[in-house]
């Protein structure tokens, strides 16, 4: 003989009751869900204000001119990044091609030089081939994902090696001075503006442009919502119409060139070009991004979070070293704030579930 359980229906799950947050917290996850940029807000507040207290210097206007001139190289790329992160991907030769522009550009407009090949061109028309050769590097990247479908990983690993090597093979790891580089080709350097002892540089400028533009595309265009759409759930936005894998070799393709204008901003920020400027700008980049509140699973983050982020990385490290701390302790701070920003990011995304 067998006996049926009938379920009792008004019964409460009280399991998932107990794993979710209640009250107040539930709250700040769900506006930390609805405004990533809050995060990193509230730290670089708190980091300006701790570093203040530790030496007066760091307010000034000198210091804090340097920190934004600072910040440019890796706050361009990290635009770049930010796409590509939204979309749940990640790319590892961004460093590699924004070098291997850079000295496509500078080598183009050579005056004078005796260790490079003279091509004399023109200042414009050498920066729109180093910005046409990142472009392309980036669509190169797309392709192989989109088409071969390899993870994103894996690609631009590959990639860091070849543009590298490439860098290396045609240019010979050789560094043009400021002297053989034409005017226009450092514009980026120049400064637009003072303010007192505050002085803006073209480069940050240009930065600031690009930060609110492709702002304003995630947020008011279908390009944007589909970037977003792709990282929550590709399946999903497959099945509501979106062309997932143009999508993503159409965001592969504008991070390079966004790679290619970082190039020119380089060479002004430099006054130079070399194979060897900021070697460790693919991890700055993604620290930056994670730092800004982006999620690393895609759908979820703003381009003003991954300002913030980079300016935080900044912060952290220009503070830490006028507070008399060596390399080793700035490096363990920037560490500390990856993890805890990726934590914060489990924890928030669990309003989603």
């Amino acid at each position: 003989m067998s006996s049926t359980v009938t379920p009792d229906v008004g019964a409460v799950d009280l399991s998932s009751e107990f794993d979710q947050p209640s009250g107040i917290v539930a709250k700040i996850q769900a506006i930390l869900h609805r405004y990533p940029y809050l995060s990193p807000l509230t730290v670089l507040i708190l980091a300006m204000i701790v570093f203040t207290m530790l030496n007066e210097r760091f307010i000034l206007a000198t210091n804090l001119s340097l920190m934004t001139q600072q910040a440019v190289i890796v706050g361009t790329l990290a635009i770049a990044q930010t796409l590509i992160i939204l979309t749940a991907g990640i790319d590892l030769s961004i460093g590699a091609v924004m070098v291997f522009g850079q000295m496509m550009m500078a080598n183009m407009a050579a005056q004078g030089a005796s260790n490079v090949a003279n091509f004399g061109l023109p200042s414009a028309l050498a920066i729109i081939i180093g910005i046409a050769i990142a472009t392309l590097a980036g669509a190169f990247n797309g392709f192989l994902i989109v088409r071969l479908k390899l993870p994103p990983f894996i690609v631009t690993l590959g990639t860091l090696s070849v543009f590298t090597a490439l860098t290396l093979i045609f240019f010979k790891a050789r560094t043009i001075q400021g002297g053989e580089l034409p005017d226009f080709m450092r514009f980026m350097g120049t400064t637009p503006f003072k303010i007192g002892s505050f002085q803006v540089m073209t480069g940050v400028l240009a930065m600031l442009g690009l930060y609110a533009l492709f702002s304003y595309i995630l947020r008011n265009t279908s390009w944007g919502t589909h970037i977003y759409a792709v990282g929550d759930d590709p399946e999903a936005a497959e099945l509501s119409g979106i062309n997932t894998d143009r999508v993503l070799f159409s965001v592969y393709t504008v991070s390079g060139l966004i790679m290619g204008i970082a190039a020119w901003i380089t060479i002004g920020r430099v006054g130079s070009a070399s194979p060897n400027v900021a070697p460790d700008i693919n991890l700055d980049t993604i620290t930056a991004v994670v730092i800004g509140g982006t999620s690393l699973f895609g759908g979820r983050g703003t381009m003003i979070g991954t300002l913030l982020g980079a300016m935080i990385v900044v912060v952290v490290q220009n503070g830490l070293a006028l507070a008399g701390y060596d390399q080793a302790p700035r490096v363990l701070a920037v560490g500390l704030l990856v993890i805890a920003a990726v934590s914060l990011d489990q924890w928030i995304r669990k309003v989603k579930a």
